[in-house]
């Protein structure tokens, strides 16, 4: 990794695991969705999880590679900066 330390096994398996569950996550895009979302891949953004809610379209939810700001990724491929609500913090 970037600090020169070797990752451990657990690290590496964490990893693994989230780049599956980001394949999986992906498959419930929208062409116009997974086009925007690979050019914000190329500056380290990634599609963290999709917000499904009863009787509502499902929500695409984007982080920076920071994790300091999130965007939506609209149905139309457009990014939505003011959502209208918060992501709580891990």
């Amino acid at each position: 990794n970037s600090r020169g330390k070797l990752m451990s096994n657990a690290e590496m398996e964490r990893r693994k695991t989230a780049k599956e569950l980001s394949s999986v996550l992906k498959r419930e895009l929208n062409a116009a969705q997974l086009e925007t979302l690979q050019g914000l891949e190329q500056f380290g953004w990634e599609l963290k999880f999709i917000r499904r809610k009863p009787f509502q379209p499902s929500v695409a939810v984007v982080f920076d590679g920071d994790r300091k700001q999130f965007v939506v990724l609209e149905l139309d491929g457009s990014l939505n900066e003011h959502p209208g609500f918060d992501i709580r913090q891990a």
